[in-house]
C-alpha cells in the first residue's frame, strides 16, 4: 500500500512553459548529509536510479494543487512538480515540507512569493492583517474591486494575499451573482468592470481559485464575464458557441460521471486559454503557467481513466471496423482517436508506450487503411494525424506491420502504398497533406531510426520490401510525366485509376469507399506541367534524393534499372524553375557520392547534356539555376573526379569555353590537360620494349575489353548494370498485350532510325536531349559540338561517335553492383528476379 501511496511522476517546466515528464518513481523525505538538511528523494521504479534530490529549503515557496500536486521553484527558471498517484501520499509529503518550514499543513502555499524589492518593502511594512481587505461585493463597488485586482498584479506578495482573501470569503461566487444581475439589468459599465475583475483573478495564477472558477456551477458565468471586453464594440458569444455549437459527442457512452465532467471541464478551460484570453504580453508570460498546468494534468487524468477502462477501447475499435457503421459514426470515431492520441502525448514515456501498444494490438493500423481511403476529407486528414502519431512513436512498429501485410495482400492495398497514393492524389493546391505524408514516408525509410541489430535485419528486410513493393508507386507520376509515349500515358492512367479504385475498395469494402471525382481529377493533373503537378514531382524528387544519400545499394540498382536519372533530367525543361532545381539537386547528390558506377552511367548516357542545355538557355541571367549548375561543375573540378572531367572537356568544352565570369570550366580544362600529361609521362617512363605494339594494347581495345568484362561479370549472375531499352519506361509492369504493342512500335522506330541521315551541327552550342531507347543505350543521335577523335586503325570509329555501347541493366531488386560494408547480408535476402523480357533486336 505504501508503494502506491508514495508513487509519483516528476515534472520540470521547460522554456516553452510546458511540463516535461522526467519519469515515475517513489518519493521519500530523508536527511541528506551532502545537502545538510531534509530532502525530497525520488527513485525511479524501473531501475532505482535517482530522479530527484531536492533539499527542502526553509525559504522556498511550495504550492499544493488539486490535492495530488506539489509545485515549487528551485531557481529563477527551474520549476519542479510532483504528481502523486494518491492524495494520501501527497498529504504525507506536504506535512513533511510544512514541518521543516514550521507551517501549518492546512495552508496551500508555504511561503509568500516575493522578489527582492518587494521583500525590502515588506520588511518596512508594519505588522498588519495578513489578508487584503476586500470591498463589499455590491454593484456600486465593482469599479473599486476592478482597480484593486488590477493593482496587485505587479506585486507577487499582494497577489498571494488577494488570492487567499478571495478564497476564504467565497468572493468569486458572489461576483458571479453580480454578473447575472448586471446582465439582467443590461448594466454595460458593470459588465466591463467584471471582465477586468475575472481576467485579473485568472492572472493571479492560483490553482485553488481555478478549481472554484472552473467548476460546473461557475464556469459558464466566468465565460460570460469574459465576453464583455471593453475594447470590443459588441460582446462575443462564447457561451452560445460552447452550449450550442460545440456539441459533446460520446462515440461510445461514457458511464463514469467523473470522467465526463473532467472532459467537459478540460475542453472549456482550453477554450478560455486559447480563444477568450488575449495573448499575454511579455510582462504577463508567467501569469498563466498554473492554468497551463491545470489543463495538462487534466489531460493526463483523462487518458489514464480511459485507458484503464478495458471495454471502452475494444468497443470503439469494433465499431470503427464494422461494415455496418455509417459514415457519420465512423467520422466521429476517427476524430475521437485523433484527440485521444493528442492527449496521450501528456503521458509519461512508459505509459505512452503501453498506450500505443494497446492501440496496435487492437488493430489501429488495419483500421487506418480503411479510413484513409474514404472520400471525406476531414476523415482522411484525421487518419493522417493518427498515422503521424504512430510513426513518430515507433517507425519499427509500422514497418513490421506492413511487411507482415505484404505476405497476405496485393501491393495495391498495402498501407504504405495507400499513404503514397494519398500523397500523389492530394487535391489541396498547396499540397499540405502531401508534404505531411512525405515527411512520414521519409521517417519510415530512414535507416537511422531502424533497429540496429547484429544482422541488420530490419534495414535489409524493410528496404527490400520497399523497393520491391512500393517504389514503383512512388515513382509512377515521375516516370509517366517524363514518358514520350502517349499510349503509355493513356494506359497508365487507366491502370492507375483501377489501382486507386482497388485501394479504396479493399476486401471489406464499404459503400463510401469509391474514388471521388476530385481524386480522379488529381490523377489527371499528373499529366500536365502545371504548378500543382510540379510541386508533387518536386516532393517525389526530394524523397528520391534522400534515398540516394541513405540507400546506396538499393537506389543504385533502381536508378540504373529504370534509367531514372535520364528521366529526372527531362524535368530540366520544366517551366517551373524550382522543379528544374530539384532535378539538378538529384543529380548533384549522385555525383556527390563520387561513385564510379554512377560516373560511368552518367558518361555513357551523356547525361550532362540537359544540364548544359539548361545553363545555355539561362543565358546571362545570374540566378539560382545558374549558380546551382556552376556549383555542380565546380564540385567536379575541386574533387578532381577524373572520369567526369574528361567527359565534360572532350564533349562540351567548346560550348562552355566562352563562360568566363567563373574560372570553373577553364579549371576543368586545366585539370584534364594535367591528367593527360601525367599519363603521357607514365607512358614515357615505361621501357620501349613494353611500349611496342607487340606488348601494348590499343587504348580503344582496352576500353572494349573492359566493357566486355563489365558485362560478362554481371551476366554470369543473370544481372546487369544499366537499364536495357525496355526497362527505362514505366510500362515494364504492364500486361503482355501492352508489351507486344510496345515491341511492335519500337521495332518500327528502329527501322525509321536506320533510314535517317546522320546529323551534324558544327556551328551551334545547343544540344538535343532525348531519353529514348538509343539514348539509354548510349547511341549518339544528338548533335555534338565537340569534335570527335579520328577513327583508329583498329576499326573502332563507331566507338568514338557513339557515347556508349549497349550495357545491360540490373533489376531493382537484385544483387548489388558491388559489395558495400553495410550491405553484406542484403544480397542473400534479395528475391529472385522475374523473367527478363527479350531484347527487341534479338
Amino acid at each position: 500500500m505504501s508503494d502506491t501511496r508514495r508513487r509519483v511522476k516528476v515534472y520540470t517546466l521547460n522554456e516553452d512553459r510546458q511540463w516535461d515528464d522526467r519519469g515515475t518513481g517513489h518519493v521519500s523525505s530523508t536527511y541528506v548529509e551532502e545537502l545538510k538538511g531534509m530532502s525530497l528523494l525520488v527513485r525511479a521504479e524501473s531501475d532505482g536510479s535517482l530522479l530527484l534530490e531536492s533539499k527542502i529549503n526553509p525559504n522556498t515557496a511550495y504550492q499544493k494543487q488539486q490535492d495530488t500536486l506539489i509545485v515549487w521553484s528551485e531557481a529563477e527558471n527551474y520549476d519542479l512538480a510532483l504528481s502523486f498517484q494518491e492524495k494520501a501520499g501527497c498529504d504525507e509529503i506536504w506535512e513533511k515540507i510544512c514541518q521543516v518550514q514550521g507551517k501549518d499543513p492546512s495552508v496551500e502555499v508555504t511561503q509568500d512569493l516575493i522578489d527582492e524589492s518587494e521583500e525590502e518593502r515588506f520588511e518596512e511594512m508594519p505588522e498588519t492583517s495578513h489578508l487584503i481587505d476586500l470591498p463589499t461585493c455590491e454593484l456600486n463597488k465593482l469599479e473599486e474591486i476592478a482597480d484593486l485586482v488590477t493593482s496587485v498584479l505587479s506585486s507577487p506578495i499582494r497577489r498571494e494575499k488577494l488570492a487567499l482573501a478571495l478564497e476564504n470569503e467565497g468572493y468569486i461566487k458572489k461576483l458571479l451573482q453580480l454578473f447575472q444581475a448586471c446582465e439582467n439589468l443590461e448594466n454595460t459599465e458593470g459588465l466591463h468592470h467584471l471582465y477586468e475583475i475575472i481576467r485579473g483573478i485568472l492572472f493571479l495564477n492560483k490553482a485553488t481559485l481555478f478549481e472554484v472558477m472552473f467548476s460546473d456551477e461557475c464556469i459558464m458565468d466566468v465565460v460570460g464575464c469574459l465576453e464583455y471586453d471593453p475594447a470590443l464594440a459588441q460582446p462575443k458569444r462564447h457561451r452560445e458557441f460552447l452550449t450550442k455549437t460545440a456539441k459533446f459527442k460520446e462515440v461510445i457512452p461514457i458511464t463514469d460521471s467523473e470522467l465526463r465532467q473532467k472532459i467537459h471541464q478540460t475542453y472549456r478551460v482550453q477554450y478560455i486559454q486559447d480563444i477568450i484570453l488575449p495573448t499575454p504580453s511579455v510582462f504577463e508570460e508567467n501569469f498563466l503557467s498554473t492554468l497551463t498546468s491545470f489543463i495538462f494534468f487534466n489531460k493526463v487524468e483523462i487518458v489514464s481513466m480511459l485507458q484503464e477502462d478495458e471495454k471502452f477501447l475494444s468497443e470503439v475499435f469494433a465499431q470503427l471496423t464494422d461494415e455496418a457503421t455509417d459514415d457519420d459514426k465512423r467520422r466521429e470515431l476517427v476524430n475521437f482517436f485523433k484527440e485521444f492520441c493528442a492527449f496521450s502525448q501528456t503521458l509519461q514515456p512508459q505509459n505512452r508506450d503501453a498506450f500505443f501498444k494497446t492501440l496496435a494490438k487492437l488493430g489501429i493500423l488495419p483500421a487506418l487503411e480503411i479510413v484513409m481511403g474514404m472520400d471525406d476529407l476531414q476523415v482522411r486528414s484525421a487518419a493522417t494525424d493518427i498515422f503521424s502519431y504512430l510513426v513518430e512513436f515507433s517507425p519499427s512498429m509500422v514497418r513490421e506491420f506492413v511487411m507482415q501485410e505484404a505476405q497476405q495482400s496485393d501491393d495495391d492495398i498495402l498501407l504504405i502504398n495507400v499513404v503514397i497514393e494519398q500523397m500523389i492524389c492530394d487535391t489541396d493546391p498547396e499540397l499540405g497533406g502531401a508534404v505531411q505524408l512525405m515527411g512520414l514516408l521519409r521517417t519510415l525509410i530512414d535507416p537511422e531510426n531502424m533497429l540496429a541489430t547484429t544482422n541488420k535485419t530490419e534495414k535489409s528486410e524493410f528496404l527490400n520490401f520497399f523497393y520491391n513493393h512500393c517504389m514503383h508507386v512512388l515513382t509512377a507520376p515521375l516516370l509517366t510525366n517524363t514518358s514520350e509515349d502517349k499510349c503509355a500515358k493513356d494506359f497508365f492512367l487507366k491502370h492507375y485509376r483501377y489501382s486507386w479504385s482497388f485501394v479504396c475498395t479493399p476486401s471489406h469494402s464499404h459503400s463510401h469507399s469509391t474514388p471521388s471525382s476530385s481524386i480522379s481529377q488529381g490523377i489527371l493533373l499528373s499529366f500536365v506541367d502545371n504548378y500543382q503537378t510540379a510541386q508533387l514531382l518536386a516532393l517525389i524528387l526530394e524523397l528520391l534524393t534522400f534515398c540516394v544519400e541513405h540507400h546506396t545499394y538499393h537506389i543504385k540498382n533502381y536508378i540504373m534499372n529504370k534509367d531514372l536519372l535520364r528521366r529526372v533530367l527531362v524535368l530540366m525543361n520544366s517551366k517551373h524553375t524550382f522543379l528544374a532545381l530539384c532535378a539538378l539537386r538529384f543529380m548533384r547528390r549522385i555525383i556527390g557520392l563520387k561513385d564510379e558506377f554512377y560516373n560511368r552511367y552518367i558518361t555513357k548516357g551523356n547525361l550532362f547534356e540537359p544540364v548544359i542545355n539548361a545553363l545555355l538557355d539561362n543565358g546571362t541571367r545570374y540566378n539560382l539555376l545558374n549558380s546551382a549548375v556552376i556549383e555542380l561543375f565546380e564540385f567536379i573540378r575541386v574533387e578532381d573526379i577524373k572520369s567526369l572531367t574528361a567527359h565534360i572537356v572532350e564533349n562540351f568544352y567548346k560550348a562552355l569555353e566562352s563562360i568566363e565570369y567563373v574560372q570553373t570550366f577553364k579549371g576543368l580544362k586545366t585539370k584534364y590537360e594535367q591528367e593527360k600529361d601525367r599519363q603521357n609521362q607514365k607512358l614515357n617512363s615505361v621501357p620501349s620494349i613494353l611500349r611496342s605494339n607487340r606488348f601494348r594494347r590499343d587504348a580503344k581495345a582496352l576500353e572494349e575489353d573492359e566493357e566486355m568484362w563489365f558485362n560478362e561479370d554481371e551476366e554470369e549472375e543473370g544481372k546487369a548494370v544499366v537499364a536495357p531499352v525496355e526497362k527505362s519506361k514505366p510500362e515494364d509492369d504492364f500486361p503482355d498485350n501492352y508489351e507486344k504493342f510496345m515491341e511492335t512500335k519500337k521495332a518500327k522506330e528502329s527501322e525509321d532510325k536506320e533510314n535517317l541521315p546522320k546529323r551534324t551541327s558544327p556551328g551551334g552550342f545547343k544540344f538535343t536531349f532525348s531519353h529514348s531507347a538509343s539514348a539509354a543505350n548510349g547511341t549518339n543521335s544528338k548533335s555534338v559540338v565537340a569534335q570527335t577523335p579520328p577513327a583508329t586503325s583498329n576499326g573502332s570509329s563507331s566507338k568514338t561517335t557513339n557515347l556508349a555501347t549497349t550495357v545491360t541493366a540490373t533489376k531493382a531488386s537484385l544483387v548489388g553492383l558491388v559489395d558495400y560494408p553495410d550491405d553484406e547480408e542484403e544480397d542473400e535476402e534479395e528475391e529472385t528476379s522475374p523473367r527478363k523480357r527479350p531484347r527487341l533486336g534479338s
